[in-house]
């Protein structure tokens, strides 16, 4: 008997109608108290060998409509390695056809990141002499919401940020960070050791992990995007803004990433403070040095595609990028990796996947050191 369920750790889907392997139907679950929605995750167990036609019926009213177009979802027999299955939008619903090979098979919008996996993050990255983990406080679910310091504060030249996932169905986000902290931690990469000297790095893995377990896409467990908090935060509504903000306070901030997936466009890109009122020329040439050292170092970034300039409008300073680099004044950048796969260097097994993003995220050492060079420099006076 074929069946489809999603009790599980960031799991999401109402069946409507699974009688007929030919015509699985199924909707999207909205984040809760929220009419967000994008994020699917499920099991179907007893298909082997069955030709499946799942449709997902409420996919044009998802959050972000133009996500589907050309999009491919991912599935798994073992949920460690993910690859992209034959999927379409057509009349209004989100298509996904495929033949299992054994009767259990998870199919997912992208490859999860699960809350277990994210405990085994911090135990593992504790466990390296430089690194420790402060726990900031409690969400409103009553999880930790963990920082990880690696460095030395007291003798630091700098402070780095690093946050992600503050959209949970995001989940590429945090294997971004897995990718930027094992390079970070690899003590035969010299560039990291010396980054690791001469900088500390406040790194926030996951920032909603309620979101995350609940099988949301966008929002905490209030219903609340986090992303749009960052001028008012308030331990009722969004506790982790408000202790990721009181800690920014205290250790202050230089450098800042946070990390996001975009449904829309098939690229990796960087949205950082142009068109933001009052913002310094040195920052704004440093953000776009950053990027040219990037792309330099992963060609799976590109800066020719990404946001226009101010088209968050008033949302703009709520968010946290924006409002981190006006605050702290300095450099501060959202970077977006596709939920797609990147068109310009496409895969067509797994497309934009766990493992580049991991990749992406190790590259992300290369524009820092760049970037603490010239830093050092101004500071010097040797501004050449």
């Amino acid at each position: 008997m074929l069946t489809v369920s999603c009790a599980f750790d960031a799991g999401n889907i109402e069946v409507v109608d699974q009688r007929n392997p030919a015509d699985i139907q199924l909707n999207i679950r909205k984040d809760h108290q929220s009419d967000f929605f994008q994020w699917f995750f499920y099991r179907v167990q007893g298909a082997a060998g069955q030709q499946l036609r799942m449709r997902l019926l409420n996919a044009d009213q998802a959050a972000y409509v133009d996500g589907w177009e050309d999009y491919q979802a991912v599935a798994s027999y073992d949920r460690e390695h993910w690859f992209r299955v034959p999927t379409r939008y057509e009349n209004g619903e989100l298509v996904i056809e495929h033949q299992p090979e054994t009767n259990s098979l998870y199919y997912a919008y992208f490859a999860p990141y699960s809350y277990e996996r994210h405990l085994d993050l911090l135990a593992w990255a504790e466990q390296h002499s430089n690194c420790r983990s402060v726990r900031l406080g409690q969400t409103l679910d009553g999880r930790d919401l963990d920082l990880l310091v690696v460095g030395n504060p007291a003798v630091a030249k700098a402070a780095v940020w690093v946050t992600a996932r503050q959209h949970p169905g995001e989940t590429m986000a945090e294997w971004l960070v897995e990718g930027f902290l094992e390079r970070l931690f690899d003590n035969d990469d010299a560039q990291a050791r010396r980054l690791s000297q001469q900088l500390v790095f406040f790194v926030v893995p996951n920032m909603n992990p309620d979101g995350s377990v609940r099988g949301h896409l966008r929002t905490n467990a209030a219903g609340v995007n986090l992303n749009r908090e960052w001028m008012t935060p308030s331990m009722e509504q969004s506790p982790e803004v408000y202790l990721v903000r009181q800690q920014m306070a205290q250790t202050g901030v230089d450098l800042h990433l946070d990390i996001h997936g975009d449904e829309a466009l098939p690229c990796n890109f960087i949205a950082g403070q142009e068109g933001i009122p009052d913002t310094s020329a040195a920052i704004l040439a440093a953000e776009q040095r950053f990027q040219e050292v990037l792309m330099t170092a992963n060609p799976d970034f590109q800066m020719e595609r990404g946001y226009e300039p101010g088209v968050f409008g008033e949302e703009t300073l709520t968010m946290c990028s924006n409002w981190v680099g006006q605050h702290h004044n300095c450099p501060a950048m959202t970077l977006e990796m596709p939920f797609k796969d990147y068109d310009l260097q496409p895969d067509p097994v797994q497309g934009w996947s766990a493992g580049r993003s991991a990749k992406l995220g190790a590259s992300l050492l290369d524009p820092i050191a760049d970037w603490l060079q010239n830093r050092d420099r101004t500071e010097s006076g040797d501004a050449c």
